[in-house]
């Protein structure tokens, strides 16, 4: 039970389901990092006119990432948070992601000398603050909503012009309490809130990123898929930030020509530790088809094969099942 309330804790599931609606944005730069980079392991390198041309679109995706997900992690916590009020006196997505976003630039970009701001922590380094930013704001809507504290219009104002007044108070409020957060921050420690969350947890994603690291992090994946709970839902929230800040050092150890060497990212994850599933299970429908002598495990093999193919183990867990099976626990973990 008390894993279970875990897993269906809201603000883990908003930071899922906000880096899930993110995902274009990482998919599609990552095409430019391939072309870019992968030609380097046969010798090849693009002029550096080509690789600037080939990384402004990554630039301008992945690495204002937190930026993104600032709002469509606010927009998933306010669809949970929605669900306990009156059908009546919703909160407003759109407005709650715009404040996010807002919030975020606050504690997140610093001014540029020559105009504009800095995204150095835009980007993967400033996720954390990004979902600061998204609980905050969301939290202050509903108190505000909740408690009628908004500006009313007269019922014959149209909808969207009424909702516009609806949304001033909290907009305002949510977004002067961010701000708040910054200056406290940067007249204490002299960064923004995005950098000191970063010096804070350095040592922390320092001592994750290894063997010892990996075997924690996948082990938990699987042992919580082994009392029947979606592990994922529970880890991956944790490691979220990690694993892609590693991808955005990987990224500039390659283009400084030296070896990419951080263990804890999405690629690790989802090519070598649980392909095909949690557990690495890709290889295991094809042993229950091939080696098994039960006809029942045959069927199953069959019938789960193409999910794992797509990283969709659930037909073999719970068909096996591995789910509290003590004889496939040590296979499932290891």
């Amino acid at each position: 039970p008390f894993f279970e309330k875990i897993s269906r804790n809201i603000y883990l599931r908003a930071i899922r389901d906000g880096f899930i609606a993110g995902m274009p944005v990482i998919l599609f730069s990552s095409i430019f990092i391939l072309i870019a980079y992968v030609p380097n392991a046969w010798g090849f390198h693009w002029s550096k006119d080509i690789e600037t041309f080939l990384m402004t679109p990554y630039s301008y995706s992945m690495g204002i990432l937190a930026f993104f997900v600032g709002g469509t992690t606010a927009k998933a916590l306010t669809d949970s948070k929605n669900r306990d009020l009156p059908a009546t006196n919703q909160i407003n997505f759109l407005s709650t992601m715009l404040a996010s976003m807002v919030g975020f630039l606050l504690m997140a970009a610093e001014p540029a000398k020559e105009g504009g701001f800095l995204t150095a922590f835009m980007g993967t380094k400033g996720l954390l603050t990004a979902f600061i930013a998204a609980f905050v704001t969301v939290n202050v809507y509903k108190v505000c909503v909740k408690n009628n504290v908004t500006i009313r219009m007269p019922e014959d104002v149209p909808p969207n012009i009424s909702q516009v007044f609806k949304d001033l108070i909290p907009f305002t409020v949510s977004v002067v309490i961010l701000y708040g957060l910054e200056l406290l921050v940067k007249g204490t420690l002299g960064v923004t809130v995005a950098e000191s969350i970063g010096t804070l947890i350095a040592p922390l994603f320092s001592a994750a990123d290894g063997y010892l690291g990996i075997t924690l992090i996948f082990g938990a994946y699987a042992f919580f898929w082994f009392v029947g709970i979606h592990g994922p839902s529970i880890v991956e929230p944790a490691i979220a930030a990690i694993t892609y800040a590693n991808i955005d050092v990987n990224l500039h150890l390659i283009q400084a020509g030296q070896h990419a060497d951080k263990v804890i990212t999405s690629g690790t994850q989802m090519f070598i530790a649980t392909m095909g599933g949690t557990g690495a299970t890709l290889i295991v429908p094809f042993l229950f088809m091939w080696i098994c002598k039960s006809d029942r495990n045959r069927a199953i093999g069959r019938a789960s094969v193409v999910p794992t193919f797509f990283g969709v183990n659930e037909p073999i867990l719970f068909g096996a099942p591995i789910v509290l099976n003590p004889i496939f626990y040590t296979f499932l973990v290891t």
